[in-house]
């Protein structure tokens, strides 16, 4: 068997879909699957092509084994929506364009979003004579529409039409939640899916060398750390976190007075995040950007996780990826999420504790909670990895992944 991974994300970028599909590329070529990438040059998220492949048009090259091979892409901080779609399509239009670069292989799973990327990985699916599997990690442009990144309602139903027409071309429709799967399978009843969840990787959190120079370089020594580290986004509702710590500093301050809050990362909201919490007088923490091997070996000084995403419907559906590192190193998290993402790690798991979404008085009382009950978050770290391990280890999701396409012929 042979697949190629089609991406506009992928490492040394950090960040998600480029963890998750590194790993499958990873685990893939372990159970003897012909592996290669098709992806854009590194850029995210600060948006600038990285030093060492500025100025390139295409780059093979190998990345812990596996072969990736890299086109040209245009990058943009503007946040308007032409700006954006110039982003996408140019990707679209050079990974179209590296037909003569790829091998033959079975099977193309091309990853959204971005949504139009499909237009060519259906392309190079016919001209491969390959069957296109197409990994749905957002519900785009559904998520786009409820966030109010895109109103444009011409280009939206551009955006609906081009959705459902991939999907109905795609051999097998792949979805990171159990919520996106019910969500297709109930608008396109006809098209096959499979639920291939994000995960862990064991061996990633085998280590014994624990980060605290950060903790003495930003002045941290003695307190009770509470984190975020992510992209800083617009889905992520992060004004949460500094207006929650304001409501400590007001409502408990004996406790705040030994709290801080850290968000770990970069993205689009950050200047605007950091604005408020200049006005606000919080004093949370703010960290760039870091490899996640580093982000890691912080992570376990801390007392526990945040993780939150806004109130809208569509995240009832949603697994935010950012969960499974602290729950893999028996830390805590307050989650943010309701629907699936509760009802799995919060009810079943009992990892941690739930907050409302945005709501700044629940998640402080989430922190107290914790800080007043320090068996109770012991036994929630614990309990949680338990969890993933058992349910989330992408070793054997990936194997259930190839038995799948085994079973489809």
């Amino acid at each position: 068997m042979k697949l190629l991974i089609l991406t506009q994300y992928y490492p040394p970028e950090t960040g998600a879909p480029q963890n998750r599909l590194h790993s499958l590329a990873l685990n893939l070529k372990k159970a003897n699957v012909g592996v290669s990438v098709l992806t854009a040059m590194p850029n995210y998220p600060k948006m600038e092509i990285f030093d060492e492949y500025k100025g390139l048009k295409q780059k093979e090259e190998n990345v812990d084994g596996i072969n990736v091979i890299r086109t040209s892409i245009y990058i943009t901080k503007s946040k308007g929506v032409v700006q954006r779609l110039f982003n996408y399509f140019s990707f679209v239009w050079s990974s179209s364009r590296a037909l003569k670069m790829l091998p033959s292989v079975d099977y193309i799973l091309c990853e959204s979003p971005p949504l139009f990327l499909g237009i060519s990985g259906y392309y190079l699916s016919r001209k491969l004579n390959a069957k296109l599997i197409f990994n749905v990690s957002d519900l785009w442009p559904e998520s786009a529409e409820k966030l109010n990144i895109v109103n444009n309602h011409f280009l939206l139903g551009i955006a609906y039409r081009l959705e459902a027409w991939l999907y109905k071309k795609s051999f097998l429709v792949t979805g990171q939640t159990q919520g996106i799967v019910a969500n297709i399978n109930s608008r396109f009843p006809d098209v096959p899916t499979l639920w291939m969840p994000n995960g862990i990787d064991r061996d990633v959190y085998e280590f014994s060398d624990i980060d605290r120079d950060w903790i003495v370089d930003y002045g941290l020594g003695g307190k009770r750390l509470y984190v975020y580290a992510g992209i800083i986004g617009h889905a992520q509702g992060l004004d949460v976190i500094i207006k929650a710590k304001r409501w400590l500093i007001q409502n408990a301050q004996k406790e705040s007075n030994q709290i801080e809050f850290v968000i770990i990362g970069d993205g689009p909201e950050k200047a605007r995040l950091e604005k408020l919490n200049t006005a606000l007088k919080t004093g949370v923490i703010f960290i760039p950007n870091i490899p996640k091997s580093k982000v890691m070996r912080m992570l376990k000084c801390t007392a526990g996780c945040i993780i939150p995403l806004k109130k809208i419907d569509i995240f009832l559906g949603a697994i935010p990826s950012k969960l499974f590192d602290p729950l893999a190193l028996s830390i805590p998290i307050l989650l943010g999420v309701d629907g699936e993402a509760r009802e799995l790690f919060i009810d079943q798991a009992r990892g941690g504790v739930f907050f409302e979404p945005e709501c700044e008085v629940s998640l402080a009382k989430a922190v107290l909670f914790l800080e007043k009950n320090p068996t109770n978050a012991a036994e929630m770290g614990k309990s949680g990895r338990q969890f993933v391990e058992k349910y989330f280890d992408r070793t054997n999701i990936s194997m259930k992944f190839i038995e799948h396409l085994y079973k489809l012929g």
